[in-house]
């Protein structure tokens, strides 16, 4: 009995401008299973975002097939697709991309007030994250208020708030000095075996890439076991 979360196959994506065709994935082949936590090393410019935002339904494949939690992402309407991006999938970036104007507190709140879940409930469930992530005492300051590794702590929690199955984390630790890289690293693999999560993230660190169970390689468009 199979138990996979996330089943990629024969992946292409084509960028196509007057001047050239581009082909970054050229019939990529994955399988995560449920709780697995699944890096990807290679170079930047490689493919490896591009992967992550088509399973993140951010951005369309040329051709092939990737089920995630059951379903075929590239035959979901509009509708089932933004309820995916809201509830299946948590997205972690380099770059943080909190909103400056609102707390801590209210970054993780609001993806969970915008999915529908009662205000007080939301406000618990982010208090409880902003905790685990050790940030409760900040959860009044805004972004420009917090140092590069806690705006990322904030971020690791709100990926979390809506309950995803799968974290996709897109070089967490790139925009990072050393020290808070190996803290939001450690915290990245800690919270997701915690709350049970599968986690796939990409990276060009091979310090970090090797904490996970499976280690990918990108290279030329496909991956490969290492």
């Amino acid at each position: 009995m199979t138990n996979e979360i996330l089943t990629i196959k024969d992946l292409y994506k084509e960028y196509v401008s007057q001047s050239e065709r581009l082909c970054v994935l050229k019939g990529l082949n994955l399988s995560v299973q449920k709780g697995e936590r699944v890096c990807v090393i290679g170079e930047s410019g490689n493919g490896k975002s591009t992967l992550l935002n088509i399973v993140g339904g951010i951005d369309a494949a040329t051709s092939g097939s990737i089920v995630a939690g059951g379903r075929e992402i590239s035959k979901l309407g509009e509708k089932d697709l933004t309820e995916y991006r809201a509830k299946f999938v948590g997205l972690v970036f380099q770059f943080h991309h909190l909103l400056k104007d609102f707390t801590a507190l209210e970054n993780i709140f609001l993806p969970a007030y915008m999915a529908g879940v009662p205000k007080a409930a939301a406000m618990e469930k982010a208090k409880k994250l902003l905790a685990d992530v050790g940030l409760l005492d900040r959860a009044d300051h805004l972004p420009s208020e917090l140092s590069g590794g806690e705006r990322q702590r904030v971020a690791v929690a709100r990926a979390l708030i809506n309950d995803p199955e799968l974290i996709l984390a897109d070089e967490p630790t790139g925009n990072l000095d050393p020290a808070n890289s190996a803290m939001i690293s450690d915290l990245l693999f800690d919270i997701t075996s915690r709350y049970g999560k599968t986690l796939l993230l990409v990276t060009h660190d091979m310090a970090l890439a090797k904490k996970g169970q499976s280690l990918y390689e990108m290279k030329d468009g496909v991956l490969h076991k290492k």
